[in-house]
């Protein structure tokens, strides 16, 4: 059986008034109740049930609580390499975003830049100077070829081959995600001005060439 609700309001013989929201088969059900708890002669005035939606929705709605207390812990900000973390992830989100308007990702970036530094690759080569595994490589590769911003070719010298190249519509590709990286640049390192970010540059190139050789050295056999 349905118990449909009923709401309204109450008032007792000194004029009191309070609100009632009940379930009940027949809405006097509720006036017969009230009336033999308070033992007097209380009148039920109805009310739209859209009014008494928005009384609940107000209650239940949470109050306003104190602003966010989260902060980064001090001590943490003397540790440079927790520093280039947090930064390297802030500026990975924004980059992400720039690419995922275009409906690309990091990698796909990636392997047009390294395309238009050193022209046509081969897969293999294409995967090993990524340190990329092949079969990730074929999949960025493949989405590329739909865009029309790679294809892919047999080599002359030998047929077996196959070599990945830059389109120009691919190349154009390239320079409007340039500009959308300059912005995503700006808004990282918006407190420095044009000199700090040509000496930050410096060092985190100087930083990285280090670490890139460090890599190089570890996967001699």
């Amino acid at each position: 059986m349905e118990h449909p609700v009923f709401s309204g309001t109450a008032h007792d013989p000194d004029g009191a008034r309070f609100a009632v929201v009940g379930i009940s088969n027949m809405p006097t059900d509720w006036a017969q109740v009230l009336k033999g708890l308070a033992g007097g002669d209380l009148t039920l005035l109805t009310v739209p049930p859209s009014a008494v939606e928005a009384a609940v929705t107000t209650a239940d709605r949470p109050a306003a609580g104190p602003p966010s207390l989260s902060m980064t812990p001090p001590s943490v900000l003397d540790l440079n390499a927790y520093l280039m973390y947090a930064l390297g992830k802030a500026a990975r989100r924004r980059l992400q975003d720039r690419l995922t308007a275009r409906g690309l990702r990091l990698w796909h970036l990636t392997v047009l830049a390294l395309l238009s530094d050193l022209g046509p690759q081969m897969k293999t080569v294409l995967a090993a100077r990524l340190d990329m595994n092949a079969s990730d490589l074929v999949r960025i590769v493949n989405d590329l070829v739909k865009t029309g911003y790679v294809d892919c070719a047999r080599d002359p010298e030998d047929r077996r081959r196959i070599v990945v190249r830059l389109t120009p519509e691919g190349g154009s590709a390239l320079a409007e995600l340039g500009a959308d990286i300059a912005s995503a640049d700006d808004e990282v390192l918006t407190p420095l001005d044009a000199e700090e970010r040509r000496l930050l540059s410096s060092l985190l190139r100087r930083v990285h060439t280090h670490l890139e050789a460090g890599a190089r050295t570890a996967a001699r056999p």
